[in-house]
């Protein structure tokens, strides 16, 4: 269940909430801009001012984000008031801008009982720093496979946003209007929070019950309910892939009848459907992970490392290990 955000302590009642917005390098502007939006439309239908907020960074000069606008810092990593409300912003490569000084200071924050929230990717940043331990989290959905490896002790979700106590964690983009409408109707009323989503012409507001990635036959374009039930247990069993065979006994097919109905509407066998996704999988954790190439074709369930190099370099014309190694010059730039 939900845990709602509670009143800071030691603020006046009618004193403003002031948002510490710490920004990492390259971090994704809309999951911002959507968040410190909210807090200006409240402040606006209100009549008076509700929210104030800051940007924080390493070094307090400047951070670009990844659409490449450079942002004029107010602050440093500097101690805050006990009663701000700290919400660190991520996007690409987010495990080299959650830097070693960025992971002290957080920790030292919530150690003096801030409340700390990660919009889109920096959910890596607050479970690195050991503050979503035992808690429910969520992150941005082609971060999760690479989250699960590294965080087990963290209850990953699929949800848009998660509050669980004093800490916070979005999917990523508009996902950050629903986590600030939330607080907003929290803090002030849901009446406020309807206010601002109009504002918004966000008419669709959505809870931590609602998942962030489309449907399945949303996103392959198909509606055929034995099609979809077939791909969601592809997309749950990467790691000890489930045969063409029983795949068609579970949805009360034959095994020729699943393939005519896969290229018949996605144009490819269920084999090569099934391989794709592991492929994919596995790229992904190869770009977000320390894993080893061994390991990583393990958890896509590979268990010969010469094959997995053969399907990945038939589908992506690279091998696992050319990848892993441009990833890291990619990073080192």
């Amino acid at each position: 269940m939900q845990r709602t955000l509670t009143t800071a302590p030691n603020r006046a009642p009618d004193a403003p909430t002031r948002y510490v917005f710490v920004l990492l390098d390259n971090f994704t502007l809309l999951c911002f801009s959507a968040a410190v939006e909210s807090l200006r439309i409240a402040n606006r239908m209100a009549g008076r001012t509700l929210y104030e907020w800051v940007l924080a960074g390493e070094g307090g000069d400047t951070v670009t984000c990844s659409a490449g606008a450079a942002f004029k810092l107010d602050i440093d990593l500097e101690e805050l008031r006990r009663e701000d409300v700290v919400l660190i912003c991520g996007g690409i490569n987010v495990q080299e801008a959650t830097t070693r000084k960025v992971l002290n200071w957080v920790r030292r924050e919530a150690r003096r009982g801030l409340r700390v929230g990660g919009l889109c990717t920096a959910a890596y940043t607050v479970a690195k720093a050991g503050l979503l331990d035992t808690k429910r989290a969520t992150i941005h959905w082609e971060n999760h496979d690479s989250f699960l490896e590294e965080f087990e002790e963290v209850e990953l979700t699929k949800s848009v946003f998660v509050i669980d106590g004093n800490r916070m964690t979005t999917a990523g983009g508009t996902s950050s209007i629903d986590l600030m409408l939330k607080i907003i109707a929290d803090d002030h009323g849901e009446a406020l929070a309807n206010e601002v989503a109009d504002q918004l012409i966000y008419s669709s507001i959505r809870t931590d019950q609602d998942t962030q990635r489309l449907s399945v036959p949303t996103r392959i374009g198909v509606r055929h309910p034995k099609l979809s039930q077939v791909i969601q247990m592809m997309e749950a069993n990467i790691e000890e892939p489930i045969s063409p065979s029983l795949l068609a006994r579970e949805v009360g097919m034959s095994t020729r009848q699943l393939e005519r109905l896969f290229r018949r509407y996605l144009n490819r066998s269920p084999k090569r459907y099934y391989m794709e996704l592991r492929l994919q999988k596995a790229r992904n954790l190869l770009m977000q992970t320390d894993m080893t190439v061994i390991n990583v074709a393990l958890a896509c369930g590979f268990t010969s490392p010469s094959h997995f190099s053969k399907c990945y370099r038939s589908h992506y014309n690279t091998t696992p290990y050319r990848e892993r190694g441009a990833q890291g010059a990619r990073l080192s730039v």
